[in-house]
């Protein structure tokens, strides 16, 4: 999956395809920020503050994984905060091609469910389904569009055009 400038998403009376426009919208806008950025710009936090904007990109990969092949799949997944810091052995270029390829497993996976009612579990959060995962996924990825376009233009000024 490559990820185009962001777009606004077009009305479509299919709820699945909308909320994974939505939530595609958001994943692009998130690697706007990443656009011309070197190895260390991308690994930059502002007095050591906020998150960078690999580890913004690192951890959406996470969150999409454990919410789907954790919640809605049932596989066993982890959390760690190591995953908002990604060491030089990682190139940006190989964060946004893993977030890709987590961004088609999550389409996959929702376009075959058998329907947004599709029972996922999460701890303390009974009777959720799939609708309220795809809905989470979006709400936790806008979060970090901002934060990242936020550590971007402290960065170097750079602002996105959507």
């Amino acid at each position: 999956m490559t990820f185009p400038p962001p777009q606004a998403v077009a009305a479509n009376r299919d709820e699945r395809e909308l909320l994974l426009g939505f939530l595609r919208l958001q994943r692009e806008l998130v690697l706007a920020t990443t656009e011309g950025l070197s190895e260390a710009q991308a690994r930059w936090r502002p007095d050591g503050r906020l998150i960078a904007v690999a580890g913004i990109v690192n951890h959406l990969t996470h969150v999409e994984w454990r919410w789907i092949d954790g919640s809605y799949g049932r596989n066993v997944v982890s959390r760690s905060e190591e995953e908002f810091v990604v060491g030089p052995e990682r190139t940006l270029a190989e964060l946004v091609a893993a977030y890709a390829a987590r961004a088609e497993a999550t389409e996959r996976s929702v376009r075959e469910a058998p329907g947004l009612d599709a029972p996922c579990i999460a701890p303390g959060l009974p009777g959720i389904d799939l609708r309220w995962v795809l809905l989470h996924l979006i709400e936790e990825t806008a979060h970090h569009a901002g934060h990242a376009e936020s550590t971007r233009e402290m960065l170097d000024g750079h602002r996105s055009d959507y």
